[in-house]
């Protein structure tokens, strides 16, 4: 079934990313990523400059390196630079709306990527954050349907990092109210950073003298330091730890038993959507797909699109391999026994 899941979101992606391939000569997309820090947005990049270059329009990018200053800069400079449409990865969703506020006044369309820019102008094109919260608590809890639980959540600065911790409440709420499980800590990550994960993993560690049961981290890379953190205590393989992404490295920790589920995120299907949508955007078509969503902070109406997340466990680990997401030799890499 799970395998079926897969197929059946890349199939919808499919539907409305290329249902009508727009021929995009002399058009500017222009990129502003927040940092490259995560293994997956290479994977993003790649997907969006080779859909880009088969439409015929040109790439420009620039990286903020993580400073909401820097990104500021760099969508003036890409403005300047003749972009057409922008794709922005927000650092910090607030600090960039005055850049944002620049490019609508010159008429260029804004795609807000994978995390959420609430200004009615802005696309926001992403998977569906809530529902990946939703799935990392369903296997957490599957796995330790009562304890002490650990919320490691994500930036403070990014509207996913509570869109995932509503998403993850919604599933635990009736465990927790009935006592059953106890959230015991809940803490967010500067930059999503691991180290920063592992250290704050260490110190709840310490404060509750280890009484952790299992872990609900946001991301991979927060997994992977929660890991970390575990593995200094000998309760690696033990606690239960979630994460999203589908990071080669987070695969083959699930296939090792060390982490329980990674919500994968198709990224190649998010950079050719994002790629197909910013050239709608600039030729003033509406993109295939788009729905009204206002399920931010403030309340925003927008024209968006939300892709389906998938779950990964050990259970269906070789779909992401038939998927050619991964090679099997670096999934398996270090598993003792069997690996798909």
């Amino acid at each position: 079934m799970l395998k079926k899941n897969i197929v059946s979101a890349v199939i919808v992606v499919t539907l409305f990313a290329f249902g009508s391939v727009a021929v995009a000569k002399d058009l500017v997309v222009g990129v502003s990523w927040s940092n490259f820090q995560e293994e997956r947005w290479k994977t993003d990049e790649a997907a969006m400059k080779g859909q880009l270059e088969k439409m015929g329009a040109k790439y420009i990018k620039a990286d903020a390196q993580a400073s909401a200053e820097k990104q500021i800069s760099d969508i003036e400079n890409l403005i300047a630079k003749g972009a057409n449409a922008l794709i922005v990865l927000a650092w910090d969703s607030d600090a960039i709306l005055p850049a944002v506020a620049k490019a609508e006044a010159e008429g260029i369309a804004v795609v807000g990527y994978d995390r959420l820019i609430e200004k009615e102008s802005v696309f926001y094109l992403t998977f569906d954050n809530k529902e990946v919260g939703r799935m990392q608590a369903r296997a957490v809890f599957a796995a330790k349907p009562e304890g002490n639980y650990v919320f490691i959540k994500g930036a403070p600065t990014d509207p996913n990092a509570e869109f995932l911790y509503e998403g993850q409440l919604e599933v635990l709420d009736e465990a927790i109210k009935a006592g059953k499980v106890k959230n015991v800590a809940a803490q967010g990550t500067d930059g999503w950073k691991p180290e920063v994960a592992q250290r704050n993993m260490e110190q709840i560690l310490t404060a509750q003298n280890n009484k952790v049961d299992a872990v609900v981290a946001s991301n991979d890379g927060t997994a992977g330091g929660v890991v970390a953190a575990l593995t200094a205590q000998g309760m690696e393989g033990i606690t239960p730890v979630s994460g999203q992404d589908g990071d080669h490295a987070a695969l083959n920790r699930v296939a090792r038993g060390l982490q329980t589920v990674s919500v994968w995120k198709d990224a190649r299907e998010l950079g050719k959507a994002a790629a197909q949508i910013a050239v709608e955007l600039a030729s003033g078509k509406t993109p295939t797909g788009t729905i009204k969503w206002s399920g931010g902070a403030k309340g925003v109406e927008m024209d968006a699109i939300l892709l389906a997340p998938v779950p990964v466990t050990k259970d269906n680990l070789k779909a992401v391999v038939e998927a050619g997401w991964i090679k099997k030799d670096v999934l398996c890499q270090g598993v003792e026994g069997n690996c798909p």
